[in-house]
């Protein structure tokens, strides 16, 4: 395994090691809804032995089919906005609370490339959701992040570590949030 690749599962697996254990200490369960990173959020929280305490259900839908089926996604959502967009992430997470019994959701969608991109919706582009149950769903905090390079495998990864991140119970006070840039490492 290339120096890169194993940095990235070292990155990848401490930051999800913390995220259980902060999780376990304030008492709650996980669930992710994935589109562009296709579980590689669910396989970095359920790699680490243990982790069945926390983790309760990993959603993956990289269809919209799937994201209407699995997560209850409106087809007008997804009709107006496009499957990736700050709705569908925000549906997202609120579909992976409502079909899991887990506190806390965090969804992603995204163009991880190398085609696929547009002008208004390039190559790179992630967007995020995170919901808390009990929190009202106007405050469920979503981002567009532009992940900057043509690398899917980096922009998955990157994809991955921010999501893992949104986990953490220190970002429960994130709101919605202003577009971001990125590199994908």
């Amino acid at each position: 395994m290339p120096d890169s690749e194993e940095s990235r599962l070292a990155a990848r697996d401490e930051l999800a090691t913390r995220v259980l254990a902060n999780n376990r200490a304030a008492g709650r369960k996980i669930a992710v809804a994935e589109s562009c990173t296709g579980g590689m959020v669910s396989a970095a929280l359920t790699d680490i032995a243990g982790s069945s305490d926390v983790f309760s259900a990993g959603f993956i839908t990289y269809s919209g089919h799937a994201k209407q089926s699995q997560l209850d996604v409106s087809s007008e959502i997804l009709e107006t906005f496009g499957e990736v967009s700050l709705a569908t992430a925000w549906a997202m997470a609120t579909g992976a609370l409502a079909n899991s019994d887990a506190d806390i959701a965090v969804a992603i969608t995204g163009i991880a490339g190398p085609g696929g991109g547009s002008e208004k919706k390039p190559v790179g582009l992630v967007v995020f959701a995170r919901a808390l149950r009990g929190q009202d769903p106007d405050d469920y905090f979503t981002q567009r992040v532009q992940f900057d390079g043509a690398d899917r495998g980096a922009i998955r990864h990157a994809a991955t570590l921010f999501a893992l991140d949104l986990l953490q119970p220190e970002r429960d006070e994130l709101r919605p949030s202003d577009d971001i840039a990125l590199p994908a490492p």
